[in-house]
């Protein structure tokens, strides 16, 4: 039976989960792919930790280079993550004429143009699907079954440690930090959970995502990025009392002519299906011209999720190895010479719904003040709720749910409204999703 080698490089949390799969499930690999993966080099700094799976004698080395230059290696895994020494290890084994699979969301997003034409220009293959959502495939869904729909929008929850913080703090009436202290003693939350709870993750996602879905490359510091920390419990418990919950989203919709797309906290109906994903659990939804939308959820994180995605991609190269069909499907589902810019849309004309939360003093007129701000810059409020009275010279929490308006004409209104002297301290918006 033929065998297809494969080097591993970074050994961690998603790399003991691959070699896991990869030594339980061989025979079910084995038997749909009708070959063996064989996993021939780990290479990693740390070698001696125990990870709690059993290697072979010899597999294990500190040397990137026993995998690298090692003509018997047909894919080259890289979970290091970051941008180097990732980066140069991709483009060294390409230069080697190795197919590639990657988990590094952050790598794709900044240079994926710069991987793709060396991919496609060498006739080979990368795998991508653990480098976004985990477990669910949607990098196979776009790239192959939507290949002829037009899609127009893709928003979904691909950060499971923010998803994790919003659910705890929306089903059990608890502060960020509380729920961020949970997250981080149940291995949810990294010691630094920045690029999880600021967006900067799910940005790297949308930004890979959009690239697949219209064919358009995406700077990553073009996109407009808001995290959660402002997200308050107040804000959680009038926004079910609106008849939504809050999510942190990463959005991408096409238009025809120009791309909408960032990351910020939003409100979403609870009666959406999207709504109801909880805990660490990914949700992305898929609108195109031929269907209304499609939902993909499933679990977005962790060893064995990841790792299937890998190992899913793996069998993928395989079969194109074993077939002598590599290079088959373009790197970025896109032909190279259709990969062209698309303006994106600026932020001040993304049309929304706005959920507003003022704190101001309790006294006469501040209502008449805020809306009459409001209503000089096209806004009109649908709905209102003031949380208690304050003790004379005390701040209350004061909310709006505003009707549809523009994002430039509601940031300049908040400007205005926070120049205010019963205005106590800087306003939140939290945009609406239907």
């Amino acid at each position: 039976m033929r065998k297809i080698n494969v080097g591993l490089i970074g050994f961690g949390t998603i790399g003991a989960g691959v070699a896991k799969i990869l030594a339980e499930n061989q025979e079910v690999t084995q038997k749909r792919l009708g070959a063996a993966v064989c996993l021939a080099k780990i290479a990693d700094l740390d070698i001696t930790t125990d990870r709690g799976v059993v290697v072979n004698d010899g597999v294990l080395t500190t040397s990137v280079d026993d995998i690298i230059e090692n003509p018997e290696i047909d894919i080259v895994i890289e979970l290091i993550g970051g941008y180097e020494p990732a980066r140069t290890f991709i483009l060294k084994a390409l230069k080697n004429n190795k197919h590639v699979v990657t988990a590094n969301k952050a790598l794709l997003a900044k240079h994926g143009d710069e991987l793709f034409e060396t991919v496609e220009g060498k006739g080979l293959s990368i795998g991508f699907e653990a480098s976004i959502g985990g477990a669910i495939p949607i990098v196979r869904s776009i790239r192959e079954g939507f290949v002829a729909n037009r899609i127009q929008t893709i928003e979904g929850i691909v950060n499971g440690t923010a998803n994790y913080i919003l659910s705890k703090m929306s089903d059990e009436n608890c502060d960020f930090d509380v729920a961020l202290k949970e997250a981080q003693e149940k291995g949810f939350a990294e010691v630094d959970p920045t690029f999880d709870i600021e967006g900067i993750d799910s940005a790297h996602k949308i930004a890979v995502l959009t690239r697949i879905a219209y064919g358009a490359p995406i700077k990553f510091e073009d996109i407009k990025v808001s995290g959660i920390t402002n997200i308050t419990s107040e804000d959680i418990e009038f926004g079910k009392e609106f008849g939504y919950r809050i999510k942190l989203l990463a959005i991408s919709k096409y238009d025809g002519e120009s791309i909408d797309i960032r990351v910020h906290p939003a409100m979403i109906p609870s009666s959406h299906p999207m709504a109801s994903v909880n805990g660490v659990l990914n949700a992305i939804r898929v609108c195109d011209d031929m269907m209304d939308e499609n939902i993909l959820i499933g679990h977005g994180a962790g060893a064995l999720p990841t790792g299937s995605a890998v190992v899913g991609d793996i069998v993928e190269i395989a079969r194109n190895i074993i077939s002598n069909a590599s290079g088959r499907m373009p790197a970025s589902s896109f032909q190279s010479s259709e990969i062209k810019p698309i303006p994106l849309k600026d932020i001040s004309a993304v049309e929304s719904e706005y959920f507003l939360r003022f704190n101001v003093l309790d006294k006469p007129g501040v209502l008449s003040k805020i809306s009459g701000i409001l209503g000089n810059h096209c806004i009109s409020i649908e709905s209102m709720i003031q949380k208690g009275r304050g003790e004379k010279g005390k701040a209350v929490s004061l909310f709006m749910m505003c009707h549809r308006s523009s994002e430039g004409n509601i940031q300049n209104a908040l400007k205005e409204i926070e120049q205010l002297d019963v205005v106590c301290a800087k306003s939140n918006l939290i945009r609406v999703e239907k």
